[in-house]
């Protein structure tokens, strides 16, 4: 059965569609929600069994990293370990279309970790995201809603694509282009992959 999709305001959500989809994401189910950037697939980060229906949703293997939305920089804090310089850049760059790599912290599931005990962070600047985190308390899981890496910006195909998510946050057609990740778990900054968001300037500020 396909996931039914759920049409709601990409600027001004409707809150009881956004309670809706809490519903959902309470129950451990995985959804697809828009972004800043593009469409993502994503659950309730601190419930491991929805995380592992979007490794297997999205046929990840599980050495790929996920990341997490949090609803602001101070939830950021929660997550990873954030020092002054880290902070300089985050502040002037979110709510925006960047996902950071920090340090993590002992809130993050361990499931959620990479090798060097890090994890990618994103505030993106969509009011659907930051709703759903504020709403269910706990930061999401993001992942790209992509086939063969290529971003899917439309809703419907979203629906076709993957099998499994249990609800489609329709807020229209969604962008192409993922997030700019760049990764501050070292003494500096470094561009891990080049986005959605401008990197000028960013690294001239952040070497320490």
């Amino acid at each position: 059965m396909s996931a039914p999709r759920l049409q709601l305001h990409a600027e001004h959500p409707e809150p009881h569609k956004i309670d809706r989809a809490l519903e959902v994401l309470r129950a451990g189910q995985v959804i697809a929600y828009p972004t800043d950037t593009s469409y993502a697939i994503g659950c309730d980060a601190l419930q491991k069994r929805a995380v592992e229906r979007v490794y297997e949703i999205k046929g990840m293997r599980r050495d790929q990293r996920l990341a997490l939305i949090c609803p602001d920089l101070s939830d950021i804090a929660r997550y990873a370990s954030v020092d002054n310089w880290h902070y300089r850049i985050m502040r002037r760059l979110l709510p925006g279309p960047y996902t950071f790599i920090l340090s993590a912290s002992r809130e993050v599931p361990r499931m959620l970790l990479s090798k060097q005990k890090t994890v990618g962070l994103r505030v993106p600047n969509h009011a659907v995201p930051l709703a759903l985190c504020r709403g269910l308390g706990n930061p999401l899981i993001t992942t790209t809603a992509a086939v063969d890496h290529e971003p899917l910006s439309d809703p419907e195909d979203i629906k076709e694509a993957f099998g499994g998510l249990s609800l489609i946050l329709d807020a229209g057609y969604g962008g192409l282009v993922p997030s700019t990740v760049i990764d501050l778990s070292g003494r500096q900054a470094v561009l891990v992959r080049e986005g959605a968001g401008a990197v000028d300037e960013i690294f001239a500020e952040a070497d320490v």
